[in-house]
């Protein structure tokens, strides 16, 4: 498929708006033809004025729609076949191994949710039938469940350009329960999002569906994020990415005359604490995994590790990292202003008086930079402020604690994380640890390494502030689609005008919680 550099809306490409782009091959700094227009308010109003008919029009259809459409789509982002892999390994510089593993994981997410929609328990369906009788006084008959939240905008991840970009997990769950999503592409790749927006483009006209249910605007523009979440129509916001980017989104929509959620995932140090047990049974076996964990995507996924925290003596396990990290070329980032910061940011470390350069960082080549391992001590870590903040990419920082006091003061000033590791002993007490964790983190893992996120019902990849702004979702796994619903509640309807969900018969089989029982039963006695 030839790109058009434009924007679909409504279910047509158009080129218009303000300036336009290129994006860069990050590997050799080439600039990547189409260049693609930049959108503005008027693509905006079109985009955001076609999503609520077409809510309104599919609220007709037949409860399970949104399943044949994610079926649909992930069928026609396998049809687009090398095309896709080619234009995404051009812009981001990922290996192809890598993207065919992490399409085959977005392929899984959409057939995730279509199941969930298929098996339709995920309305939350609750009834409390009606009871005349009671005093003193009667109880009414009431019902609730889940609801579409409305038109939701997705503004695309740099690091997943499947997984968490324009039908990734956001686009995903939004589309599972009847919202229209309006996608901002992320501007390190617009020719990969181009081809997915193809790909549901294809499904909702197979299936017969309302185009305007999603649209795909191109940009770099601070100013077009602001429009999509301040735009009176948007019901909420799904984000990741940075986090003076995200809590920029949060305050715009909290300011909003009508203020609106934004679930932003952000920056993450998934602290590390390695208990001296496992330091003296596996200290070179961990250093060796803890590494290729640090290095996984080149150090840009969510859950990099990015503070270890050791007791000593802890030579051994520092050593064999430092050679490991040593070892390793060059990475080539997503981008060039993502390796700008990378490199600014360890530069401000290597100056802070009491941190070690246990193996120097350098930028080489368009977007490449060399790994970077700092050594301190728990005082030192909390005093500065700056260790206390996110290195996106290859960098970590060893942390050396005297007791375990020092390593939960250490994970007080770190904050919210998205995950916390420990590496237990045989005599180890990792109570202590454990239990600090339990606060700040929103999974917890013993013996492994955090990198890689399991797609599944039980997955919590969240966590309290600054790794998200709202502790109790998550933007992987079932559970995923809590955030762009709205639960409604029926007080005394006549059956006929309830939805199918919460009628007597149960027409669509699913499970319900009835009078305090789950049950796919019908409900057989009439109210009053």
């Amino acid at each position: 498929m030839a790109l058009s550099g434009g924007h679909l809306i409504d279910g047509k490409w158009r080129r218009d708006g303000g300036g336009g782009f290129n994006c860069f091959n990050p590997a050799t700094g080439e600039a990547l033809e189409p260049k693609f227009a930049e959108a503005a308010k008027e693509q905006v109003d079109a985009a955001m004025h076609a999503a609520p008919f077409a809510l309104h029009d599919s609220a007709s259809l037949e409860a399970r729609w949104p399943a044949r459409l994610l079926d649909s789509i992930a069928e026609c982002i396998l049809k687009l076949g090398d095309s896709l892999l080619d234009r995404a390994g051009a812009e981001t510089a990922l290996p192809n191994a890598r993207l065919i593993s992490e399409r085959a994981r977005t392929v899984g997410q959409l057939a995730m949710f279509a199941q969930l929609v298929k098996d339709g328990a995920w309305v939350d369906a609750v009834i409390d039938t009606a009871d005349p009788s009671r005093k003193p006084i009667p109880k009414p008959d009431i019902r609730r469940m889940f609801r579409p939240r409305g038109t939701v905008v997705v503004l695309g991840a740099s690091n997943f350009p499947f997984a968490f970009g324009v039908v990734g997990g956001d686009t995903a769950a939004a589309l599972a329960v009847g919202n229209p999503v309006i996608v901002k592409g992320h501007p390190s790749h617009p020719g990969t999002s181009e081809l997915l927006a193809s790909a549901v483009l294809e499904a909702l006209e197979s299936q017969n569906l309302p185009r305007g249910l999603f649209a795909l605007l191109q940009g770099r523009s601070h100013e077009l994020s602001a429009q999509l979440v301040t735009h009176a129509e948007t019901r909420a916001v799904g984000f990741t990415g940075s986090r003076q980017a995200g809590r920029a989104l949060f305050d715009l929509a909290a300011a909003r005359p009508e203020p609106i959620p934004v679930y932003a995932e952000m920056g993450s140090l998934n602290p590390v604490v390695i208990l001296p047990g496992a330091i003296r049974d596996r200290a070179q076996a961990i250093a060796r995994e803890l590494c290729a964990s640090i290095l996984l995507g080149g150090g840009q996924f969510c859950t990099k590790p990015g503070v270890i925290l050791v007791f000593g003596p802890a030579d051994p396990f520092v050593n064999t990292l430092q050679q490991q990290i040593s070892a390793t070329g060059p990475v080539t980032m997503l981008n060039q202003p993502m390796r700008d910061s990378l490199a600014a940011r360890v530069l401000e470390w290597s100056k802070i008086p009491g941190v070690d350069v246990l193996t120097a960082s350098s930028p080489s080549g368009f977007a490449s930079v060399s790994p970077a391992l700092f050594h301190t001590r728990a005082a030192v870590f909390m005093r500065e402020p700056h260790l206390q903040e996110e290195a996106f990419g290859p960098a970590a920082v060893v942390v050396e604690c005297s007791e375990i006091d020092d390593a939960q003061s250490v994970l007080r000033c770190i904050g919210g994380s998205l995950t916390g590791t420990i590496h237990i002993g045989p005599d180890d007490d990792a109570k202590p640890i454990l239990s600090m964790m339990q606060e700040l983190v929103g999974r917890i893992v013993v013996n492994g390494y955090p990198t890689g996120v399991e797609v599944c019902d039980a997955m919590m990849h969240g966590g309290p502030y600054p790794a998200t702004t709202d502790a109790s979702m998550t933007s992987v796994g079932a559970a995923s689609i809590r955030r762009f619903v709205r639960a409604i509640a029926y007080q005394n309807i006549p059956d006929d005008l309830l939805p199918p969900a919460l009628q007597n018969a149960n027409p669509l089989g699913i499970e319900r919680t009835i009078n305090g029982q789950r049950t796919k039963a019908r409900i057989e006695q009439s109210r009053v």
